[in-house]
């Protein structure tokens, strides 16, 4: 048997060997060099990351870590310096985000468009509407279920400015039809589908979503106001004095560059292109 003070001071040498290899696992994932982009749910849950990144990543030698929420939210992480980049789908609060001075450079990268989904017998009859219009006042006039993100999100937005254009005031909500998720596209399918709910949602999400059951796109135009616009955005350096502008820098010039955007039109599922690049177009 060993003796006491034998065993203290093998565990102190323990100890302390796991305390320096504790050090230098922080220190390599510190010195790895990244960038913090906060982002909206979409572009996650479409997979378009996974396809992406690594060829980012490959050429600059940039990892990419992604806090996904929704737009607003993203924007407000950004102002207060949490992340070096921002990738979001909501125009307005964008330009707002900039005038206030947080953002350096706000470009577009790429766009898709908006649909309405519901259950295969669509109890409103949107599929009938020959406006967007038209098919919120259905489903409204038949107090069918509806699903929103209610997230603060550009999709949410976009959804509560189309009730708006239709007449509808649903807040507060008018009835028990109209739901809130306060969660990502994904989930908010996901919730939908359970529900039997409509739901107003970016197509690439929708075709990248697994457990369809009996939802399907039951409204899509080609409506300029239906279109989503994605633009990424780098902080001030004023504002954010400690973030990683650099490679926020490097970031937004290869997303908007010719190898960028063939990364984005090159995703694709089952052979239908869930991007369009943008680069260089004026946005809106």
């Amino acid at each position: 048997m060993k003796p006491p003070h034998l065993s203290k001071a093998v565990f102190r040498l323990i100890k302390t060997a796991l305390f320096a290899l504790a050090c230098f696992m922080q220190s390599s994932l510190a010195a790895e060099p990244h960038i913090l982009l906060q982002s909206t749910t979409s572009t996650l849950n479409s997979g378009l990351y996974d396809h992406m990144l690594p060829a980012f990543t490959a050429t600059t030698g940039i990892q990419v870590r992604v806090v996904a929420v929704g737009s607003g939210q993203a924007l407000r992480n950004a102002a207060n310096c949490d992340g070096d980049a921002v990738l979001a789908h909501a125009p307005q609060d964008e330009i707002a985000f900039m005038r206030q001075g947080f953002g350096l450079a706000r470009l577009p990268v790429m766009k898709n468009r908006f649909v309405l989904l519901g259950p295969g017998d669509d109890p409103a009859g949107i599929k009938a509407a020959s406006t967007i219009s038209e098919a919120l006042r259905l489903v409204a006039g038949k107090q069918a279920r509806f699903l929103s993100r209610g997230d603060d999100s550009g999709t949410h937005q976009r959804e509560r400015a189309l009730w708006a254009e239709a007449g509808i005031d649903i807040s507060p909500p008018e009835g028990s039809w109209y739901l809130e998720a306060g969660q990502g596209m994904g989930a908010s399918i996901n919730l939908a589908v359970q529900l039997n709910a409509y739901l107003f949602s970016d197509i690439s999400t929708w075709l990248a979503f697994g457990n369809k059951a009996d939802h399907q796109v039951l409204y899509s135009s080609e409506e300029d106001r239906l279109t989503n616009r994605y633009s990424v955005i780098t902080l001030h350096p004023a504002q954010c004095p400690s973030v990683n502008h650099d490679g926020a820098r490097q970031f937004a010039g290869w997303l908007t560059s010719d190898p960028g955007q063939k990364q984005i039109a090159s995703f694709q599922l089952d052979g239908q292109q869930m991007f369009t690049p943008t680069a260089g177009k004026a946005d809106k």
